[in-house]
């Protein structure tokens, strides 16, 4: 058992937000938690501990593709690239391709999980099973159905979490309901439908909306589309990529106002030039150009993004003018919940994984902890990330 300080700054906690605290571990989960500040404490200077941040969407990071490295050493290494950014939970996430690669991307990620690469908690496969009309960067020679073989792997049980973005109006929704039932996450991405196909998704089971307002029909006032439905239901989880390329800070604030935050969840949809000394990289064959943490294609299309989780945060509190704690739900609550993980991830409460990450006064990056354990960890930006 081993008890951990922190004084004069800001902690995050299930019950609010306090100047002080004694948190207690033991087996890597948290069994005390007091307003009050033990000996040899951390001096937090004015900043903020926060819970670990959960990423529903982790396509690289490191150098590594995901989709290149369908191996326990490709997981760990895009976890081990993020961790210096408060990630501590996540879903390495494949990018549209072939059913065989699903296969060996979920096999990849229970053995991860087997092995105890710290962090992973599932697999979110994005695709193939989207539109051509909102492809993104997205390789149509990958887009098929929900067929026999594909629906075999996506509900053979998993020891994480498994979860899928997919378009409805090119799903058959009673299969999309049986994905649902076996507890698989289906998220809609990538989609033009209509306002009524959403909804009748959201009917079927889905309960997620992958990158809101980015790859899927758009709020027009005659025609509601994808972003109509999201912003209109009021249970489904959104993720938001907060990086100032994909959605303008203003219609960003717009949709927060809309709908419940606590429906609301940060994302990187990194790439692998987050934590990368190489910024470029190559995605199924294509060159993608990362400059001032923008990634493209070389036709101009936006290619996931060079973003880490405390920048999400950060960008969320200072340009979409957010609370800190509710930045923090958004970054670690509400995807935990959104994941079914809320008993043991997300918070800072008595019960809870030892998960949580320090950010200095300006939501920079300091120090990652996991089980209760602060993680080694390192860096490739210059500065403060």
């Amino acid at each position: 058992m081993t008890s951990l300080s922190f004084v004069n700054g800001n902690i995050v906690t299930a019950h609010g937000v306090q100047s002080a605290a004694t948190i207690t571990v033991e087996s890597g989960s948290i069994v005390a938690l007091e307003s009050r500040a033990g000996p040899n404490a951390v001096d937090l200077d004015g900043g903020w501990l926060m819970p670990g941040f959960v990423d529903t969407q982790v396509n690289g990071g490191g150098g590594v593709l995901f989709n290149d490295e369908l191996s326990v050493e490709g997981i760990a290494a895009i976890g081990d690239a993020h961790r210096p950014y408060g990630t501590t939970s996540y879903l390495p996430t494949l990018i549209s391709d072939s059913t065989d690669a699903i296969s060996r991307a979920l096999d990849a990620t229970d053995a991860a999980i087997a092995a105890g690469v710290p962090g992973v908690v599932g697999a979110h496969i994005e695709g193939p099973v989207i539109n051509v009309a909102r492809k993104g960067i997205h390789d149509p020679k990958h887009f098929g159905t929900l067929d026999d073989r594909l629906m075999e792997v996506l509900l053979t049980p998993r020891r994480g979490r498994v979860m899928v973005t997919l378009a409805p109006e090119v799903a058959a929704l009673d299969r999309i309901a049986a994905l649902a039932r076996a507890g698989v996450l289906v998220s809609l991405g990538h989609s033009d439908a209509t306002y009524a196909q959403a909804r009748d998704g959201f009917a079927a089971g889905i309960t997620g909306v992958t990158h809101l307002f980015n790859a899927m029909s758009p709020l027009v006032h005659r025609a509601p589309g994808v972003v109509g439905a999201a912003l209109d239901d009021q249970n489904v989880y959104c993720g938001l990529i907060v990086d100032g390329f994909h959605v303008d800070d203003a219609v960003l604030r717009v949709a927060m106002r809309a709908r419940p935050l606590d429906r609301m969840m940060l994302v990187s949809d990194a790439m692998p030039c987050v934590n990368a000394a190489v910024k470029d990289f190559v995605l199924q064959g294509r060159q993608i150009h990362v400059e001032g943490g923008r990634c493209v294609g070389t036709d101009g299309t936006l290619a996931g993004s060079d973003l880490d989780m405390a920048r999400a945060v950060r960008n969320t509190v200072t340009q979409l003018d957010i609370a800190p704690a509710q930045a923090a739900a958004m970054a670690a609550t509400n995807p935990a919940a959104f994941l079914g993980l809320s008993k043991t991830h997300g918070s800072l409460a008595v019960g809870q994984r030892a998960d949580w990450v320090v950010l200095d006064a300006g939501f920079h990056p300091v120090a990652t902890t996991i089980g209760g354990t602060q993680c080694e960890t390192t860096r490739h930006d210059a500065g403060p990330a």
